[in-house]
């Protein structure tokens, strides 16, 4: 059929794009116009099909169809209309004018709860029983026959969003299509609606959102969860609304402990507890609310009220009073250049500095020892009245942080006792996977089941990306000082050190990195990640610009470094920690908010790092860490529309595709660490031992699996043989084995499937004729090993010459002695370019060499010397971006220009 869409959103953007599917024709797609100069998803789908799309501000005025918009339509021929979301009023003219009418989808089981807020009232009444309709339009409102309709359970604690995602949408957008197929085939009913049960309500608006607190528990709790999150139900709490979200029903049976919140009108009042905001209806029953916003559009979890700052101040008894007298007295003495110390003064920018911070730490010991603070507590509450507040929590026992619950799996294991996080970290909180999904994550030394780790679906990474959005837009994160961002990763820094063998313990079981190894690398660089960057917090900064060509001159440019907002950040197996480090601190440091998806064989030290970084104090929502597959959760990260960053490092072939994905999406910026097959030019010259230690390194270093291992080593024809013989003799001083035992050299790949390719790549090289000398075996014991490897005689045009194989395979070719051009020839042709090396003791031979080679790093007489201060990135195929140094901050941040004419 020929099928013009009338209406909005994601919902009508799957509806038509399911429509296509069946084959109808869109003739054209009528929509709401721009807003901030961002088309409505449905339009965006439709122009990328070039479907024509119009986008009339109203089709009606003074109650009259406006003639030149009713022609236009009429003009594409349509032979049925589809209003799967339609907030305009359209003319019966319209409505009218196709062959087969026009259908509506609508969320609730007509004639019960007409209106535009029938989802709301779904949940407001406690209906046992929601779903939707599809109706034929008529001139009454959400009068006209019934199609199709199609019911489902509504859980006790379903919002709005929950109902709707879970059935709403996805039925609705299925059902809709069938009803379209019925009307095709000829088979669509009409049916009368009944008078009986009919109902209409009004559209929910914050104005009359207000609570209502002589109702019973269950009632209230209808109410807040038939208002969350649009408009939200709100009531006045210490003179200011207060909105309220995510409420539950719970067991009355419960002991409630915590601190009382007088709430006008309420039967009474309130307990704030550790699990949220305990409320009680007239009937003495409770329900618990998660999450409060205030006023000014900030929102906190409810358990933290009385911790929110001055929004929600802390009422200070007599003795208090007097401790607050005689610290504004010192406030005072310190900052004599003061006239007068008010609630608002701010400590550091009226002067104050370090020495002052400690002398007022010791100034409030002297006054009250049991308020024991420390210098950071001052920089994180730096006007007075933020200071005192803090205080008072102290010597009242309140200051503790909320409790963060965490389901450990415990190992006793390289002796010690090792507690590794398994669920999802979305929102501050470990929380299982939507239905509860797990996986089982392999320790690949003896290929046993570490733990259920949960197994993150497309609505957690909504939620994780939601929360994320929220710390950088409405939390704390995003108002923070930098200088105090900067503690907090500095802190953050300070933890991971003080559990820094416990990290590499599961970095070994998890990953296979030999302990020592994942000690001083895998961790010990993460920490020094994380402290270079938390450095730069307050250092990022724009400059000024002479600008000539505008007149008059009295101009002034300036250029502003910006986060980016939410960052996605996808990582690789074999550095697990190391590659969530440096990407993530980076982002930090920058302001952004992180979702993270860890590869799915190497979760653990990322889970383990999202309950640190809580511990530390980074606020909820910032981090999210979200076990899954690269198809769903990478995807999902990729195509989102809230996310603005994406850093990514893996194969080339995936780097593309997000790529690709991100562009079409909403044109994330990208940086790609992809794949590499990295040249190593040793000299004759060389030093000999040096070359042949660095050589081995550069290739077994991590069991091989390294980003920047060197894929093919070139090695003059006059030093070759005793360059090969050397290295063997080294290998086979090699130990393979458990990766905890301190003598062992080279650990287990990382899985099955890797160790697989290996052997198949190794026995490709032996089918074009490279020759063998040692290893391209599959170690025969438990667990995936693989036996270092050498290739010689490799000639350019192999597989193995040209492509990566990520383990400990030792590539080897020949080049004439003086054919320095040729050698570099062969070492560029590749379309990778991440990482090179020269060996040599001629420093012109090695300037001349570095210059020449086309890769992101070149490495001179040393190799994989890596450091938190130096950018990291590759050329080509090998991706963009950076990561490390001064440089990785301007992958996570934005720059503004700003020009005033004075």
């Amino acid at each position: 059929m020929r099928i013009a869409v009338i209406g909005q959103s994601l919902f009508g953007q799957e509806v038509y794009k399911e429509l296509r599917k069946d084959g109808h024709t869109i003739v054209g797609v009528f929509t709401i116009p721009d807003k901030d100069g961002k088309a409505d998803p449905l339009a965006t789908e439709a122009e990328k099909d070039g479907v024509p799309v119009f986008k009339f501000p109203r089709w009606r005025l003074k109650g009259q169809a406006i003639q030149e918009v009713v022609t236009q339509y009429k003009a594409t021929g349509a032979e049925l209309n589809v209003l799967p979301f339609c907030s305009q009023f359209i003319p019966m003219e319209v409505i009218d004018h196709p062959r087969h009418g026009s259908i509506i989808y609508h969320p609730s089981l007509l004639p019960r709860h007409r209106g535009a807020s029938a989802i709301n009232w779904t949940l407001i009444h406690g209906d046992k029983k929601g779903g939707f309709t599809v109706f034929w339009a008529d001139d009454g409102l959400d009068t006209g026959p019934i199609l199709l309709q199609r019911e489902c359970d509504v859980e006790p604690n379903d919002t709005v969003n929950t109902i709707y995602k879970r059935f709403l949408f996805p039925e609705g957008v299925k059902g809709t299509v069938e009803a379209v197929r019925l009307i095709a085939e000829g088979k669509a009913p009409k049916i009368t609606q009944p008078a009986e049960g009919a109902t209409y309500e009004c559209i929910q608006k914050k104005d009359n959102a207000k609570i209502d607190w002589n109702q019973s528990a269950e009632a209230l709790h209808n109410w807040i969860r038939g208002n969350d999150k649009v408009p939200g139900a709100w009531a006045e709490v210490d003179g200011q609304k207060v909105t309220f979200y995510g409420s539950s029903l719970v067991d009355n049976g419960t002991a409630v402990n915590g601190q009382p919140l007088e709430i006008p009108e309420a039967s009474q009042p309130g307990i704030v507890t550790k699990s949220g905001l305990v409320l009680f209806g007239n009937d003495g029953k409770t329900l618990l609310v998660k999450n409060l916003q205030f006023e000014d559009g900030k929102m906190i979890a409810a358990a933290q009220y009385f911790r929110s700052g001055s929004s929600a101040a802390v009422e200070l008894t007599e003795e208090e009073k007097t401790f607050a007298v005689q610290m504004r007295a010192v406030w005072q003495s310190i900052l004599s250049n003061v006239s007068q110390i008010e609630d608002s003064t701010d400590f550091f920018k009226s002067g104050a500095a370090s020495m002052d911070v400690v002398r007022l730490v010791e100034e409030v010991k002297l006054r009250a020892s049991s308020c024991q603070l420390q210098n950071e507590d001052v920089y994180m509450n730096t006007t007075f009245q933020d200071f005192i507040q803090m205080c008072v929590r102290k010597l009242r026992g309140e200051d503790d942080e909320e409790e963060l619950v965490v389901d450990y799996v415990e190992k006793n294991i390289n002796n010690m006792t090792i507690k590794m996080p398994h669920q999802l970290f979305i929102n501050g909180e470990f929380v299982d996977a939507e239905g509860g999904k797990t996986y089982k994550t392999i320790n690949p030394t003896d290929g046993t089941a570490i733990c259920d780790v949960s197994l993150a679906q497309i609505s957690d990474v909504d939620r994780a990306v939601g929360a994320a959005k929220e710390a950088f837009e409405e939390g704390e994160w995003g108002k923070m000082n930098p200088r105090d961002r900067g503690r907090l990763i500095y802190r953050l820094a300070d933890l991971m050190e003080e559990h820094q063998e416990e990290l590499a313990t599961i970095e070994a079981i998890d990953s296979g990195a030999v302990y020592t190894l994942a000690l001083k690398t895998h961790v010990g660089m993460s920490i020094q990640t994380f402290r270079y960057f938390a450095g730069w917090c307050d250092k990022i900064q724009g400059s000024t610009i002479p600008i000539n060509q505008a007149r008059p001159n009295r101009n002034l440019t300036f250029t502003k470094k910006e986060p980016m907002g939410v960052c996605a950040i996808v990582i690789p197996w074999n550095y697990p920690l190391m590659m969530l480090a440096w990407k993530t601190a980076a982002c930090l440091a920058a302001g952004n908010t992180v979702v993270l998806k860890p590869a799915q064989v190497t979760p653990l030290t990322a889970l383990k790092f999202a309950e640190l970084a809580a511990r530390a104090g980074l606020p909820k929502g910032v981090i999210n860490i979200l076990p899954g597959s690269g198809a769903l959760v990478g995807q999902r990260l990729s195509d989102h529309p809230d996310v603005r960053k994406l850093g990514f490092t893996g194969s080339t072939e995936i780097g593309k595709h997000i790529m690709k994905s991100c562009a079409v999406s909403n044109v994330k910026k990208v940086s790609l660490e992809l794949g590499g097959k990295s040249p190593l030019i040793i000299f004759s010259d060389c030093e000999m031992d040096k070359a042949v230690r660095m050589g081995m390194s550069s290739v077994f270093f991590n069991k091989g699996e390294n980003c920047i291992a060197a894929g093919r080593l070139f090695v003059e024809d006059s030093i070759h043989d005793l360059f090969v013989q050397k290295v063997v003799e080294e290998v086979k001083k090699m130990k393979i084995g458990d990766p905890l035992d301190r003598s062992t050299d080279h650990g287990p790949q990382n899985h099955k499937a890797h160790l697989d390719k290996l052997v198949e790549y190794c026995q490709t090289g032996v089918k074009e004729g490279a020759t063998l000398v040692c290893g391209g075996r599959q170690v025969q014991r438990p667990g995936f090993f693989f036996e270092p490897t050498v290739f010689t005689d490799v000639q350019d045009h192999m597989f193995i010459a040209k492509e990566e194989s990520f383990g400990p395979v030792m590539i080897i070719s020949k080049f004439k002695s003086g054919e320095v051009d040729d050698v570099l020839r062969r070492a560029n042709a590749t379309e990778y370019g991440l990482a090179s090396g020269v060996f040599t003791r001629d420093i012109s031979k090695a300037l001349y060499v570095s210059e020449r080679l086309n890769a992101g790093t070149v490495f001179v007489n040393t190799y994989n010397k890596t450091d938190v201060a130096a950018p990291f990135g590759g050329f080509k195929q090998s991706g963009f971006g950076k990561d490390l140094g001064q440089d990785a901050l301007n992958e996570y941040l934005k720059t503004k220009a700003v020009t005033i004419e004075y």
